[in-house]
């Protein structure tokens, strides 16, 4: 599809990768630019329709869809970390990164889809991670929930390809935003990631590795898992020493 003239959603648009997508959405020429946010007072891009939308909560995700008919493109970008591991960590905080990291962003594909088929198809846009192939201890809620929405991602891209929606997966390392400032390491900028995976739904591409982390740890997928793990050690012990 073409970002020029199209009508997007972006979620969780009022800072980071949400505020990125939504500036390089208008200055490629989208017609509309939909972006949402849980707190609609804190989007400050000018330009933009804002809309207020919990993509943990069902109800609100009903009123967006309701609210923008005209959506040909759905980034859904908006996502939270907890910084939980899975057996000593509060469950309450592992369904919570579940309901908001894969569930919201199911949901949201759930009530787009036949707005997306009535304008044409369209395309949407899940933000993942290099994390979807790889745990962290301290951080291994977050893995489940990007693993989980990649073969989310998967499954609904097959079950819309025939009504014409293009599904892209966007997998990345680290952006230079709020949720890795404590990361002093090299980031990919969020502009430079939106326009990644702006590029590859021009390009009809199913999935996006932008930047070279993610090239890296998903060229290591047919290790074993002893090898891999090994391998993983050895680039994080490098990632933190630089």
């Amino acid at each position: 599809m073409d970002i020029n003239n199209s009508v997007a959603l972006v979620t969780g648009a009022n800072r980071g990768l949400g505020r990125a997508f939504a500036q390089r959405l208008l200055e490629r020429g989208a017609r509309k630019v939909y972006a949402t946010a849980r707190r609609p007072e804190t989007v400050d891009l000018p330009g933009v329709e804002v809309l207020r939308l919990d993509i943990a909560d069902p109800a609100s995700v009903r009123a967006a869809a309701a609210a923008a008919p005209d959506a040909s493109l759905l980034i859904n970008n908006a996502g939270i970390s907890t910084g939980t591991d899975l057996v000593t960590g509060s469950l309450d905080a592992v369904r919570h990164e579940l309901e908001t990291n894969m569930f919201g962003h199911l949901g949201m594909i759930r009530e787009f889809a036949p707005a997306l088929a009535r304008n044409g198809g369209g395309a949407i846009v899940n933000v993942l991670s290099a994390m979807s192939w790889f745990g962290v201890k301290g951080a291994n809620a977050y893995h489940l929930t990007k693993a989980a929405a990649w073969a989310m991602t998967n499954g609904v891209r097959l079950e819309l390809a025939e009504q014409g929606t293009l599904v892209t997966a966007v997998h990345l390392g680290l952006a230079d935003t709020d949720m890795a400032a404590g990361w002093p390491v090299d980031k990919i900028a969020p502009s430079d990631l939106a326009d990644a995976a702006l590029n590859g739904v021009e390009a009809g591409s199913a999935e996006v590795l932008a930047d070279q982390w993610s090239r890296d740890v998903k060229s290591r997928l047919p290790l074993t898992p002893e090898e891999f793990n090994a391998a993983m050690d050895r680039a994080l012990a490098a990632l933190t020493a630089t």
